[in-house]
């Protein structure tokens, strides 16, 4: 038979609530202050009592000594004069210490009287007048007992040979029933006041602990999966509680902020890969129909072979650009990444920018000529941004990569807008920025359209082919490369009023070369 080992003190405390531990320990306490406070209070009265019965056995002890030890059967008039002081017994004794004669101030006294030792002088001096404590004949109570010898008393030092002592015993049962009354009040008043602090207590810990309850079941709709679950402020937040619970919403704050965003790369991610997916799945599958075609024979003659292949390297042309376009966004990302504070931060990056002071005047005045090499038809400005005269526009940049975010903004423009809607190029600066705008005065967009147009294969009609509506990436890598040269690219658009993309750059405290053309031609 397996036996069972004692569960040791620790253990068993560990294993119960906090509330209740704290209610234990408060109730211990509080019982072992009422223990300790009554152990005193007993004390210290039985002390007081035990005086006062010393005070008045020795006032006895001196009356009766200074009378004469009696004779006869009959109490003399001076011992019955003491039964005033309660249960009190007189007893005359020789030198030897053998009784002369005893008598008794009541009529019974309690426990069959004091069961005195044999006192004789020797004895009695040895006390010194001072009251000891012997027990009673027949009960559980005890005596307090004074022996005092008569010629100490009655006659000088010098002729203290006459024998004889007197022994005074009083009964202390008053005082024990006073001390045990006393014990017994104390004990019931304090488990009273036990019982009464315990379920005040429960109430009081319940109540203080709330706030830690409350934590607790954040702390599990938090495990559920419910992140947004919060813990609902305390009243006083600079107490522990409060600083607590401030921090703890704080760490949520972050942890769900964490995971939304998680989510949120996680579903980009997915929309990514089936958008790539769709992408280059489009100019393999017309790769792979046309070597189909020619395999089965189906290209006789050369002409036929020509077109064939002519197609084919225009789809392996897409398909590059397609891939192209998408490992730069990659190294783009990448390198974000690693601006946010993630764990590769002090790697080289993987896109590098070739920084140098320009102006952003020559990009306007190539991007007014690419329009109008685009479409000769489409009328086109040079301004200054909103409007007015272009003016210089100082910036630190990679010439060819804002070049690649121009030539996106231009291409979209032409693309997207019917022939002969016009196009405003606009360079400058403002406030503390170089800007360089691309506006047309076509359809517009929605608020919708707006809000996802520099999402990644996002195209603003479903229904264009990808030879009218390009890959959709264009406007993503032009985002992404002015956020890489640490600016930002806007769009202000709403229904007929066209698009302006404005670029903006800080400025170039380096003073940019010429242009080399004017603008304004």
């Amino acid at each position: 038979m397996k036996r069972l080992r004692p569960v040791p003190p620790a253990a068993w405390l560990g294993r119960m609530s906090l509330r209740t531990r704290l209610l234990c320990l408060s109730v211990a306490l509080v019982a072992v202050g009422l223990l300790g406070t009554g152990l005193l209070v007993t004390t210290a009265l039985h002390g007081y009592l035990q005086d006062r019965v010393d005070d008045r056995l020795a006032l006895t002890g001196r009356i009766a000594s200074r009378l004469s030890p009696p004779s006869g059967t009959d109490t003399p008039p001076g011992v019955r004069a003491l039964g005033v002081l309660g249960d009190t017994t007189v007893t005359y004794v020789d030198d030897a210490g053998a009784a002369r004669r005893s008598f008794d101030a009541s009529t019974a006294p309690p426990g069959g009287g004091p069961d005195l030792p044999r006192l004789g002088r020797a004895a009695v001096l040895e006390h010194g007048g001072r009251p000891f404590t012997v027990p009673a004949r027949d009960g559980e109570h005890d005596w307090r007992v004074v022996a005092l010898t008569q010629a100490d008393q009655v006659f000088p030092p010098q002729l203290s040979g006459a024998g004889g002592s007197v022994v005074v015993a009083t009964s202390m049962e008053e005082v024990d029933r006073t001390i045990t009354k006393t014990r017994n009040l104390s004990l019931t008043a304090g488990l009273a006041l036990l019982a009464v602090l315990g379920v005040a207590g429960w109430f009081a810990v319940r109540s203080g602990l709330r706030p830690l309850t409350r934590i607790e079941e954040t702390a599990t709709a938090i495990t559920s999966g419910d992140y947004s679950h919060r813990v609902p402020e305390p009243a006083a937040p600079h107490t522990e509680v409060g600083r607590l619970t401030t921090c703890l919403n704080q760490m949520l704050d972050r942890i769900d902020t964490a995971f939304r965003a998680r989510t949120e790369a996680e579903a980009r991610t997915r929309r990514f890969f089936a958008d790539a997916s769709h992408e280059l799945r489009t100019p393999l599958v017309g790769i792979k129909g046309y070597t189909d075609l020619h395999r089965m024979g189906a290209t006789p003659t050369r002409e036929d072979v020509d077109r064939t292949m002519t197609r084919i390297a225009e789809e392996a042309e897409r398909l590059t650009r397609l891939v192209e376009e998408m490992f730069l966004l990659a190294r783009l990302d990448e390198d974000a990444a690693g601006a946010d504070g993630g764990p590769d931060t002090a790697r080289e990056p993987a896109f590098a920018l070739d920084l140098a002071p320009m102006d952003l005047r020559t990009l306007a005045a190539d991007a007014l000529r690419d329009v109008r090499a685009l479409d000769r038809t489409r009328p086109v400005t040079l301004t200054g941004p909103g409007g007015g005269k272009p003016a210089t526009a100082p910036a630190l940049a990679d010439e060819a990569r804002l070049r690649q975010v121009v030539t996106n903004l231009i291409g979209n423009a032409v693309t997207h807008t019917p022939p002969g809607t016009a196009v405003r190029i606009g360079v400058g600066t403002a406030g503390r920025h170089a800007v360089l705008e691309v506006a047309d005065e076509g359809p517009g967009l929605t608020a919708a359209e707006r809000a996802r147009v520099f999402d990644r294969f996002y195209r603003t009609d479903d229904s264009r082919t990808r030879a009218t509506g390009g890959s959709g990436l264009g406007l993503a890598i032009a985002h992404a490369l002015v956020t890489a040269h640490t600016g930002r690219i806007t769009l202000d658009t709403a229904p007929g009023r066209g698009c302006t993309f404005r670029i903006l750059l800080p400025l170039s405290d380096d003073p940019p070369p010429a242009p080399g053309v004017d603008p304004t031609t």
